[in-house]
């Protein structure tokens, strides 16, 4: 996910933007605060220390992002932010905890983790690589980097699931424990958050062995790929 993520930085250089916004930083040590603080400052974003009365608060006030710990507590903050008014569309950042941990949390919608031991660069980099979300700022393509399990039906009738990285509405990518050549057709099925499980057709079209991350485009015959590009649509309205 982080080498996906990492790709975009390139075109997303470091700017000054009006407005503002605010990621929460719930119940985190004081050195991952202070680094996640200092990472977030540098594109213009208020972070917001949260302890104790985070569900409270989250149901209260608007944030545009979170940071929080994956395990222990982490399923009723995710489901306090998940059903408040103001926040169900939040970007949501993990910390700690491997892919696979992230994936436990699938149904709440994690959009990306910061790896611990935490290092600044690594932690600046996935900042820089997701800012556009946090603000609002959004291409004609969006791409959201999510993370939850998607099962895989190839052309030869072989199943088996991978772990998605990013989607828009016309193709996702994913990292994935097989070996799929660009061109193969296969079909996909998914749910996340507010969207029921969804199949879909798609071809891949861009592989990289060194991290097993595979790109797809759907199939543009088939309709079914509309209910995901009103989901990415219907996420940022909030």
């Amino acid at each position: 996910m982080e080498n996906s993520l990492a790709a975009l930085t390139s075109s997303l250089p470091v700017t000054t933007r009006r407005g503002s916004a605010r990621v929460a930083l719930i119940d985190l040590k004081e050195p991952s605060q202070n680094v996640l603080a200092e990472c977030f400052r540098q594109f213009g974003v208020e972070t917001v220390t949260l302890n104790g009365d985070a569900e409270d608060r989250l149901r209260r006030e608007k944030f545009e992002a979170c940071v929080l710990q994956l395990g222990g507590g982490a399923g009723a903050l995710m489901e306090a932010v998940r059903t408040s008014a103001s926040n169900c569309r939040m970007i949501m950042y993990g910390l700690g905890g491997s892919v696979q941990d992230a994936l436990s949390y699938s149904k709440y919608g994690v959009n990306a983790v910061f790896n611990e031991p935490l290092e600044r660069p690594a932690a600046l980099k996935l900042v820089r690589a997701t800012q556009t979300l946090v603000f609002h700022e959004f291409r004609r393509y969006v791409r959201i980097p999510v993370i939850t399990e998607v099962n895989v039906v190839t052309s030869e009738n072989r199943r088996f699931t991978v772990t998605s990285q990013e989607m828009s509405s016309g193709g996702m990518s994913f990292r994935s424990p097989e070996d799929i050549s660009i061109g193969q057709s296969i079909e996909i099925s998914f749910a996340l958050l507010t969207l029921p499980r969804i199949w879909v057709r798609g071809k891949v079209t861009w592989r990289k062995p060194n991290t097993r991350s595979i790109g797809i485009r759907f199939d543009a015959q088939d309709d079914r790929r509309f209910r995901i590009k009103e989901w990415i649509e219907a996420y940022f309205e909030s």
